[in-house]
């Protein structure tokens, strides 16, 4: 049931679990962001790191306005790992962005 984040990351033999496990290494969790920080604007500044799945601003869903984070889905490991070193604590529409891999929904990894 808990696996370690190298268990994640390892790539396995079978290709539908290595993309489920790949997505856990590839996805990042977007913190800090303006209110007015919405997914476009996400887009292009981490498509410079590599092809990108999917971004996701999260917002309210009743007012619909941002929470403040997000999460960049990178088609690989690598474009995801240069990205949280390139823009973990840089500024985004003034505000200093914090960038860490994203965790399973109800994880107890979070911090």
């Amino acid at each position: 049931m808990f696996t370690s984040l190298f268990a994640r990351c390892s790539p396995i033999t079978s290709p539908l679990r290595n993309l489920t496990i790949r997505g856990s290494c590839s996805k990042l969790f977007v913190g800090g962001l303006s209110y007015d920080t919405n997914e476009p604007v996400l887009k292009s500044e981490f498509e410079k790191f590599g092809d990108i799945i999917e971004v996701k601003v999260i917002c309210d869903h009743k007012s619909g306005k941002s929470k403040g984070y997000g999460f960049v889905l990178f088609h690989s490991e690598e474009a995801a790992a240069s990205a949280l070193a390139s823009m973990n604590n840089q500024l985004l529409e003034g505000r200093n962005i914090r960038i860490k891999y994203a965790q399973p929904k109800g994880s107890l990894h979070q911090k």
